[in-house]
C-alpha cells in the first residue's frame, strides 16, 4: 500500500516534459526539510493521506487517459515497493514515468529496471540547508533521459552548481536546469550569471504552474 496525499491531472511545471499534461501521484513524507520547500504540507508523518494499492493507482492513471505520469512528494523513494508500482504503470503501454526526487536516495536500483523511469533529480545547494544529504553517486546514474535540477537561492548557490557541473562533467551525461528560489534571487540574476560564465548547455527553468495558478494552490 502507498500513502498518497493527492492525485490529479495538470501540466508538468518543470523538467523535460514542462508544459505537457501529466497525471500526478503525490506521496506523503520527506526525509529532508529544505528551507524553500513548497510542498511542506505533504512532507510530515501526520499529513493526511489515503492508502492506495498499486492497482488503485494504476486504475486511476488509466482513467485519466494521460500518458505522462509524475510520481512526486514528499519524497517518492521513501515508498516501499515503488519498483512494483512502476512496473504496473508501464503495463498500460507507451507511458512516460517520471520520478521527482530530492537527490538524497540512491537511484541505482530503479535505474536498472526494464521499465526504467525518467528521473528529475534535485541537487540541494547550500541555501537549502540540506546539501550534506546529497548522494553524489547519483550523478553516475543520470542520462540524457533525465534532468538534474539546481534550485538556486543566491550567487553562492550558483557558484556551487557551476563547480559541480565542471567537476563531474554533468552536461555530457544529462540535462541540467537552473531554477530560482522564489523571493530569494531573480530569474534575471540567474541569466546574467549564465552569460557572465558562458554556461552553454545549462537551461533556466521557471516553475510554470506557479505562473498559471496561485503559487500555494494544491492539485495543480
Amino acid at each position: 500500500m502507498y500513502k498518497v496525499v493527492e492525485k490529479f491531472v495538470s501540466i508538468n511545471g518543470e523538467g523535460m516534459k514542462s508544459g505537457e499534461l501529466a497525471a500526478f501521484i503525490r506521496f506523503q513524507k520527506c526525509n529532508l526539510t529544505c528551507s524553500y520547500c513548497d510542498t511542506a504540507w505533504a512532507c510530515t508523518e501526520d499529513a493526511p493521506y489515503e492508502e492506495l494499492s498499486d492497482s488503485d493507482i494504476v486504475q486511476y492513471i488509466a482513467s485519466t487517459g494521460v500518458k505522462n505520469v509524475t510520481l512526486t512528494g514528499g519524497e517518492p523513494l521513501l515508498q516501499e515497493n515503488l519498483s512494483i508500482l512502476i512496473t504496473e504503470i508501464a503495463k498500460l503501454g507507451k507511458m512516460h514515468i517520471e520520478i521527482e526526487t530530492n537527490g538524497s536516495k540512491s537511484l541505482v536500483y530503479l535505474s536498472r529496471m526494464i521499465s526504467r523511469p525518467s528521473f528529475t533529480m534535485d541537487y540541494k545547494l547550500p541555501s537549502s540547508g540540506m546539501e550534506s544529504n546529497m548522494k553524489l553517486d547519483n550523478f553516475d546514474v543520470l542520462t540524457k533521459h533525465d534532468t538534474l535540477k539546481f534550485v538556486c537561492g543566491s550567487v553562492s548557490d550558483l557558484d556551487k552548481a557551476r563547480h559541480l557541473i565542471q567537476q563531474y562533467g554533468l552536461l555530457q551525461n544529462t540535462n541540467v536546469y537552473f531554477s530560482p528560489v522564489h523571493g530569494s534571487i531573480s530569474a534575471e540574476n540567474i541569466v546574467d550569471y549564465m552569460i557572465k560564465h558562458k554556461m552553454n548547455g545549462v537551461r533556466l527553468q521557471l516553475q510554470l504552474h506557479k505562473f498559471i495558478w496561485d503559487p500555494n494552490k494544491r492539485g495543480v
